[in-house]
Protein backbone atom coordinates (compact mmCIF):
# COMPACT_ATOMS: atom_id res chain seq x y z
CA UNK A 1 0.00 0.00 0.00
CA UNK A 2 2.72 2.25 0.98
CA UNK A 3 4.20 1.55 -2.55
CA UNK A 4 1.76 2.23 -4.11
CA UNK A 5 1.06 5.41 -2.74
CA UNK A 6 4.53 6.47 -3.06
CA UNK A 7 3.79 6.19 -6.96
CA UNK A 8 0.54 7.83 -7.01
CA UNK A 9 2.56 10.92 -5.48
CA UNK A 10 5.77 10.32 -7.54
CA UNK A 11 3.61 10.77 -10.57
CA UNK A 12 1.23 13.42 -9.61
CA UNK A 13 4.19 15.21 -8.77
CA UNK A 14 5.86 14.74 -12.19
CA UNK A 15 2.76 15.32 -13.50
CA UNK A 16 2.13 19.05 -12.15
CA UNK A 17 6.29 19.90 -12.77
CA UNK A 18 5.85 18.46 -16.77
CA UNK A 19 2.54 20.86 -16.78
CA UNK A 20 3.53 23.80 -15.17
CA UNK A 21 7.10 23.56 -17.66
CA UNK A 22 4.65 23.49 -20.54
CA UNK A 23 2.65 26.47 -19.99
CA UNK A 24 5.34 28.15 -19.19
CA UNK A 25 6.95 27.45 -22.45
CA UNK A 26 3.97 27.84 -24.15
CA UNK A 27 4.19 31.41 -23.32
CA UNK A 28 8.03 31.96 -24.28
CA UNK A 29 7.35 30.95 -28.17
CA UNK A 30 5.63 33.82 -29.05
CA UNK A 31 2.99 32.22 -31.24
CA UNK A 32 -0.22 32.36 -28.70
CA UNK A 33 -0.85 30.57 -25.41
CA UNK A 34 -3.21 27.56 -24.35
CA UNK A 35 -6.72 29.11 -23.94
CA UNK A 36 -6.85 28.33 -20.68
CA UNK A 37 -4.10 30.35 -19.54
CA UNK A 38 -4.56 32.78 -22.29
CA UNK A 39 -6.56 35.19 -20.14
CA UNK A 40 -4.15 35.50 -17.20
CA UNK A 41 -1.10 35.61 -19.58
CA UNK A 42 -2.82 38.40 -21.30
CA UNK A 43 -3.84 40.90 -18.28
CA UNK A 44 -0.23 40.21 -16.86
CA UNK A 45 1.51 41.23 -20.11
CA UNK A 46 -0.57 44.71 -20.59
CA UNK A 47 -0.59 45.73 -17.37
CA UNK A 48 3.03 44.21 -16.56
CA UNK A 49 2.21 42.00 -13.71
CA UNK A 50 3.80 38.54 -12.80
CA UNK A 51 2.36 35.71 -14.69
CA UNK A 52 2.56 33.45 -12.00
CA UNK A 53 0.29 35.78 -9.65
CA UNK A 54 -1.92 36.66 -12.22
CA UNK A 55 -2.73 33.22 -12.58
CA UNK A 56 -3.18 32.46 -8.95
CA UNK A 57 -5.69 34.92 -9.23
CA UNK A 58 -7.52 33.35 -12.32
CA UNK A 59 -7.34 29.73 -10.65
CA UNK A 60 -8.53 31.54 -7.19
CA UNK A 61 -11.88 32.58 -9.41
CA UNK A 62 -11.76 29.02 -10.93
CA UNK A 63 -12.13 27.21 -7.41
CA UNK A 64 -14.80 29.58 -6.04
CA UNK A 65 -16.88 29.26 -9.34
CA UNK A 66 -16.49 24.84 -8.94
CA UNK A 67 -17.70 25.40 -4.95
CA UNK A 68 -21.06 27.82 -6.44
CA UNK A 69 -21.40 25.01 -9.51
CA UNK A 70 -21.05 22.11 -6.13
CA UNK A 71 -23.75 23.89 -3.80
CA UNK A 72 -26.09 24.73 -6.62
CA UNK A 73 -26.11 21.25 -7.91
CA UNK A 74 -26.17 19.81 -4.44
CA UNK A 75 -29.44 22.40 -3.48
CA UNK A 76 -31.36 21.76 -6.84
CA UNK A 77 -30.96 17.57 -6.39
CA UNK A 78 -32.54 18.39 -2.71
CA UNK A 79 -35.25 19.86 -3.92
CA UNK A 80 -36.01 17.63 -7.10
CA UNK A 81 -38.01 14.81 -5.93
CA UNK A 82 -36.27 12.44 -9.28
CA UNK A 83 -32.91 14.26 -9.38
CA UNK A 84 -32.37 13.58 -12.76
CA UNK A 85 -30.53 16.63 -14.02
CA UNK A 86 -28.36 16.10 -11.09
CA UNK A 87 -28.06 12.60 -11.07
CA UNK A 88 -24.60 12.47 -10.47
CA UNK A 89 -24.86 14.13 -7.02
CA UNK A 90 -26.19 10.84 -5.93
CA UNK A 91 -23.02 9.61 -5.62
CA UNK A 92 -21.15 13.14 -4.07
CA UNK A 93 -20.71 13.76 -0.68
CA UNK A 94 -20.84 17.57 -0.51
CA UNK A 95 -18.14 17.96 2.56
CA UNK A 96 -16.09 15.91 0.72
CA UNK A 97 -16.48 17.33 -2.77
CA UNK A 98 -16.12 20.78 -1.51
CA UNK A 99 -12.75 19.49 0.66
CA UNK A 100 -11.06 18.41 -2.72
CA UNK A 101 -12.23 22.14 -3.95
CA UNK A 102 -10.57 23.91 -1.40
CA UNK A 103 -7.22 21.81 -1.45
CA UNK A 104 -6.95 23.59 -5.19
CA UNK A 105 -6.04 26.60 -3.27
CA UNK A 106 -2.92 25.58 -1.61
CA UNK A 107 -2.45 23.28 -5.58
CA UNK A 108 -2.74 26.70 -7.21
CA UNK A 109 -0.26 28.54 -4.74
CA UNK A 110 2.37 25.73 -5.10
CA UNK A 111 1.36 25.03 -8.81
CA UNK A 112 2.05 28.97 -10.06
CA UNK A 113 5.06 28.82 -7.95
CA UNK A 114 6.17 26.16 -10.59
CA UNK A 115 5.61 28.98 -13.29
CA UNK A 116 7.36 31.73 -11.54
CA UNK A 117 10.04 29.77 -11.43
CA UNK A 118 10.12 28.03 -15.16
CA UNK A 119 9.17 31.73 -16.42
CA UNK A 120 12.52 32.76 -14.48
CA UNK A 121 14.63 30.11 -16.16
CA UNK A 122 13.73 30.19 -19.55
CA UNK A 123 13.66 33.97 -21.86
CA UNK A 124 11.49 34.85 -24.70
CA UNK A 125 12.83 32.52 -27.03
CA UNK A 126 12.00 35.53 -30.06
CA UNK A 127 14.47 38.04 -28.52
CA UNK A 128 16.99 36.38 -26.66
CA UNK A 129 17.70 34.20 -29.90
CA UNK A 130 16.91 36.39 -32.79
CA UNK A 131 20.05 35.26 -34.53
CA UNK A 132 19.96 31.48 -34.20
CA UNK A 133 17.26 28.93 -35.05
CA UNK A 134 15.64 29.15 -31.64
CA UNK A 135 14.62 32.26 -32.44
CA UNK A 136 13.29 31.46 -36.15
CA UNK A 137 9.44 31.35 -36.86
CA UNK A 138 10.25 27.28 -37.68
CA UNK A 139 12.29 27.50 -34.43
CA UNK A 140 9.69 28.92 -32.33
CA UNK A 141 7.14 26.10 -33.72
CA UNK A 142 9.27 23.77 -33.05
CA UNK A 143 9.49 24.98 -29.35
CA UNK A 144 5.40 24.93 -29.81
CA UNK A 145 5.20 21.50 -30.22
CA UNK A 146 7.75 20.50 -27.23
CA UNK A 147 5.43 22.43 -25.14
CA UNK A 148 2.24 20.89 -26.17
CA UNK A 149 3.94 17.45 -25.69
CA UNK A 150 4.72 18.63 -22.08
CA UNK A 151 1.24 20.17 -21.30
CA UNK A 152 -0.55 17.12 -22.60
CA UNK A 153 1.80 14.54 -20.95
CA UNK A 154 1.76 16.93 -17.49
CA UNK A 155 -2.08 17.16 -17.80
CA UNK A 156 -2.22 13.10 -18.27
CA UNK A 157 -0.41 12.43 -15.42
CA UNK A 158 -1.61 14.02 -13.25
CA UNK A 159 -5.15 13.86 -13.82
CA UNK A 160 -4.91 9.93 -13.65
CA UNK A 161 -3.51 9.80 -10.43
CA UNK A 162 -7.40 10.80 -9.17
CA UNK A 163 -5.77 13.67 -6.64
CA UNK A 164 -6.66 17.08 -6.42
CA UNK A 165 -7.04 18.64 -9.75
CA UNK A 166 -5.52 21.43 -11.51
CA UNK A 167 -8.10 24.27 -11.20
CA UNK A 168 -8.13 24.87 -15.04
CA UNK A 169 -9.43 20.95 -15.06
CA UNK A 170 -11.76 21.68 -11.88
CA UNK A 171 -14.09 24.02 -13.29
CA UNK A 172 -14.59 22.03 -16.97
CA UNK A 173 -15.61 18.98 -15.00
CA UNK A 174 -17.74 21.18 -12.53
CA UNK A 175 -19.45 22.58 -15.75
CA UNK A 176 -20.15 19.79 -17.53
CA UNK A 177 -21.57 17.71 -14.61
CA UNK A 178 -24.13 21.20 -14.17
CA UNK A 179 -25.36 20.96 -17.71
CA UNK A 180 -24.90 17.68 -18.19
CA UNK A 181 -22.83 17.66 -21.20
CA UNK A 182 -19.09 15.39 -21.75
CA UNK A 183 -16.22 16.91 -20.70
CA UNK A 184 -14.69 17.02 -24.00
CA UNK A 185 -17.39 19.07 -25.25
CA UNK A 186 -17.54 21.60 -22.15
CA UNK A 187 -13.73 21.94 -22.31
CA UNK A 188 -13.68 22.74 -25.92
CA UNK A 189 -16.95 25.48 -25.25
CA UNK A 190 -14.50 26.84 -21.97
CA UNK A 191 -11.65 27.30 -24.58
CA UNK A 192 -13.42 28.76 -26.71
CA UNK A 193 -14.81 31.48 -23.65
CA UNK A 194 -11.44 32.09 -22.60
CA UNK A 195 -9.87 32.92 -26.78
CA UNK A 196 -12.85 35.63 -26.74
CA UNK A 197 -12.34 37.05 -23.29
CA UNK A 198 -8.48 37.25 -24.26
CA UNK A 199 -9.37 39.08 -26.94
CA UNK A 200 -11.68 41.03 -25.81
CA UNK A 201 -9.59 42.31 -22.80
CA UNK A 202 -6.55 42.86 -25.99
CA UNK A 203 -8.52 44.84 -27.74
CA UNK A 204 -10.17 47.09 -25.21
CA UNK A 205 -6.70 47.53 -23.40
CA UNK A 206 -4.07 47.19 -25.32
CA UNK A 207 -5.66 47.86 -28.86
CA UNK A 208 -4.11 44.64 -30.43
CA UNK A 209 -4.42 41.04 -29.28
CA UNK A 210 -2.56 39.51 -26.84
CA UNK A 211 -1.80 35.75 -26.00
CA UNK A 212 -4.03 34.60 -29.27
CA UNK A 213 -2.73 33.20 -31.80
CA UNK A 214 -1.52 30.09 -33.95
CA UNK A 215 -0.29 28.50 -31.07
CA UNK A 216 -3.28 28.94 -29.07
CA UNK A 217 -5.17 27.07 -32.19
CA UNK A 218 -2.81 24.30 -32.41
CA UNK A 219 -2.79 23.53 -28.54
CA UNK A 220 -6.48 23.30 -28.80
CA UNK A 221 -6.51 20.38 -31.08
CA UNK A 222 -2.89 19.63 -29.89
CA UNK A 223 -2.90 18.55 -26.37
CA UNK A 224 -5.74 16.56 -26.13
CA UNK A 225 -4.42 14.36 -28.86
CA UNK A 226 -1.18 13.91 -26.57
CA UNK A 227 -3.27 13.13 -24.10
CA UNK A 228 -5.22 10.27 -25.74
CA UNK A 229 -1.89 9.07 -27.26
CA UNK A 230 0.06 8.98 -23.93
CA UNK A 231 -2.61 7.75 -21.94
CA UNK A 232 -2.75 4.79 -24.24
CA UNK A 233 0.56 3.62 -24.07
CA UNK A 234 0.84 4.29 -20.64
CA UNK A 235 -2.02 4.80 -18.50
CA UNK A 236 -2.66 1.00 -17.77
CA UNK A 237 1.21 0.70 -16.33
CA UNK A 238 0.82 3.68 -14.30
CA UNK A 239 -2.48 2.65 -12.83
CA UNK A 240 -1.08 -0.53 -11.71
CA UNK A 241 1.90 1.35 -9.98
CA UNK A 242 -0.40 3.65 -8.25
CA UNK A 243 -2.68 1.25 -6.80
CA UNK A 244 -4.98 2.23 -9.22
CA UNK A 245 -6.30 -1.03 -10.86
CA UNK A 246 -5.03 -4.47 -9.67
CA UNK A 247 -1.60 -5.92 -10.50
CA UNK A 248 -2.01 -8.49 -13.43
Amino acid sequence: MNKTFFYRGIFYLIGLLVLALGLTLNTKVGLGVSPIISVSYSISTICDWNFGNMTLVLYAVFVIVEMVLHLWQYRCFRRQEDGEPFSHAKRIDLKLTLLFDALQFPLSLVFTRFLNLFSDWIPELQSAYADSFSGSLPGRFVFLCIAIVCTGIGAAMSLNMRLVPNPGDGIVQAIADTIGKSVGFTKNCFDLFNIILTTAISLLFAGRIVGVGVGTVVAVVGVGRVIALFNHFTQPWMARKAGLIPSA
